[in-house]
């Protein structure tokens, strides 16, 4: 068995390269400002955010929308934040009545509106499910994102932004996923906050 000291080690030093990749990467910042400019722009016009991805993506489509919800840093109106991934009965009669492919694309026809925003979150881009709600998200007219770690997927031929988090380890995808939503969540509070009369 191998040194568990060691994975832990190389572990670190994987995660800490990704995130010091895009710490020294201007074009990554600038895509993550953008994303909270659009997602800002979008609750202060009375708009919503609709956040879906499958498994971890799942856990942080929720992760994501709580922080909207409830607060991240400051005290402040609640902003309008759903995760598709919650409600077991909705998804569970879409995927029985119309496949799982369909789970996150029904919910975004009936909830979403033009002026929206919808965050896709696939680690490999190709996500059928997610890909299918960006479709139907962009014929409503709503602003579309994609968090994503492929930068040659499909995916990136259907959001207004993609942000690639440069590695193909799904974990650590997954880590610079998160703290790329805890920069947008803090840039749209301060955005909203400085913008109260």
């Amino acid at each position: 068995m191998a040194d568990p000291r060691a994975y832990v080690s190389d572990y670190l030093r994987r995660s800490a390269a990704a995130l010091d990749g895009v710490a020294g990467d201007q074009a990554f910042q600038e895509t993550v400002c953008r994303v909270a400019g659009l997602i800002g722009e979008a609750l202060r016009g009375g708009g919503k955010l609709l956040v879906a991805g499958n498994g971890g993506s799942a856990a942080d489509a929720q992760h994501l929308a709580a922080e909207f919800l409830s607060r991240f840093a400051a005290d402040r109106r609640p902003l309008p934040a759903v995760a598709l991934t919650t409600d077991t009965s909705v998804l569970t009669a879409i995927g029985n009545d119309y496949g799982f492919e369909h789970v996150f694309e029904r919910q975004v026809r009936g909830l979403g509106r033009p002026g929206d925003v919808f965050l896709a979150i696939s680690t490999s881009g190709r996500s059928p499910n997610v890909l299918a709600a960006l479709e139907a998200a962009r014929k409503i007219g709503m602003t579309t994102i994609g968090f994503t770690g492929s930068p040659k997927s499909e995916m990136q031929g259907l959001c207004d932004v993609c942000l690639c988090a440069p590695s193909d380890e799904t974990p650590v995808i997954q880590q610079i996923h998160i703290v790329a939503g805890h920069m947008i969540c803090g840039l749209v509070e301060q955005a909203l906050t400085a913008s109260k009369p």
